[in-house]
């Protein structure tokens, strides 16, 4: 199937500042109701299919400011699976960076908090967790198809797994 063609509207230099704006409402109420409320993401592809959400708390690499973003996420066995995507946008998402800088961090699920340690997934990894991850949420494709970027898969392990 081919996806729909890439909006123009991508490109517009508001679009990152909504993103900013929805998200700290999203991470607002999601603690607030313990992820009762935003802990589903229902919009595009999870209209139909509505795909779990967490919080990812995140040291900013030049700031040194804790921030927090929510995600669409899927596990694999112990790990946490989590998407680089960013709507397909030409640029990798600056918690993906910070991520890269400072992998130790926490994920919110729900009520629950875990220190997690963030790896990005290697070819053979990416392989394997991305029909998975197109399966909860087919717009991954059309975001690939929207980019010349790989987006990255990164793999959120629990930290007390690590020894």
């Amino acid at each position: 199937m081919t996806p729909p063609p890439r909006p123009k509207q991508l490109d517009s230099p508001v679009l990152p500042k909504i993103f900013k704006y929805t998200g700290k409402i999203q991470v607002w109420v999601y603690k607030r109701t313990g992820g009762r409320i935003g802990g589903k993401w229902r919009i595009g592809a999870g209209f139909r299919k509505p795909v779990p959400t967490l919080l990812l708390e995140h040291r900013g690499r030049k700031s040194g400011i804790t921030h927090t973003t929510p995600l669409l996420y899927i596990t694999d066995g112990a790990d946490t699976i989590i998407v680089a995507s960013q709507g397909g946008l030409a640029k990798h998402p600056q918690w993906y960076h910070n991520l890269r800088a400072t992998p130790d961090i926490h994920i919110q699920i729900g009520r629950e908090r875990h220190a997690v340690r963030a790896v990005t997934a290697d070819p053979q990894q990416r392989a394997r967790l991305w029909p998975r991850l197109v399966d909860a949420y087919a717009d991954f494709d059309t975001y690939q198809a929207w980019t010349e970027r790989e987006i990255p898969v990164v793999i959120l392990r629990p930290r007390t797994a690590l020894g």
